[in-house]
């Protein structure tokens, strides 16, 4: 299985609608997107057709129109998308569930190649129906979260040293951290 960009889009458009969403921001215009996520215009737009045919976004026209999730972000599992988009998860076509074609194999019954791509495609599958946008939303936003706490502390830290000597800015300090 490869993502191709039409997948890595998909997934990214969603991701940002779903941040939208959780911000309360509604509808996201086209252009916006397109312009947050750095992806080609036209190209998003025949993607957001996809998941709009697919029930995963809605659309609104107008002046204030643009994209938005048209169900709830924990009921979206990434696998349905990537499958959506991309077809079959599975490295060779012998190996998949959905979209099996036969291989050249003389045996493929007894193909060891065959069961382990399998074994992989099983365990791509595994992780990525386990997760929802849901999931990936809140992980992104963590992470958001964690840099910008880190960076605030970083200025308040040079900030501070302009003022006064840290004590946690000493020698001792410095041993007693734990390394990471």
């Amino acid at each position: 299985m490869k993502l191709t960009k039409r997948g890595e889009y998909a997934l990214r458009t969603l991701i940002r609608l779903g941040i939208a969403d959780r911000h309360g921001e509604g509808v996201i215009s086209v252009s916006m997107l397109a312009d947050q996520e750095k992806l080609p215009f036209k190209f998003l737009e025949a993607i957001l057709f996809e998941l709009r045919q697919a029930g995963y976004v809605e659309s609104l026209r107008g002046k204030h129109g643009g994209a938005r999730l048209a169900k709830p972000a924990k009921s979206i599992k990434m696998g349905d998308v990537v499958r959506l988009i991309d077809g079959k998860l599975a490295p060779i076509g012998c190996a998949s569930e959905t979209e099996y074609e036969k291989c050249t194999c003389p045996d493929e019954e007894h193909c060891g190649l065959r069961m382990l791509m399998i074994d992989v495609r099983n365990a791509i599958a595994n992780i990525l129906d386990r997760y929802t946008l849901e999931h990936v939303v809140e992980v992104t936003l963590r992470k958001q979260e964690q840099q910008a706490a880190i960076a605030k502390k970083a200025v308040r830290k040079k900030a501070a040293k302009s003022r006064h000597a840290d004590p946690a800015d000493g020698f001792l300090a410095a041993l007693l951290e734990p390394v990471t």
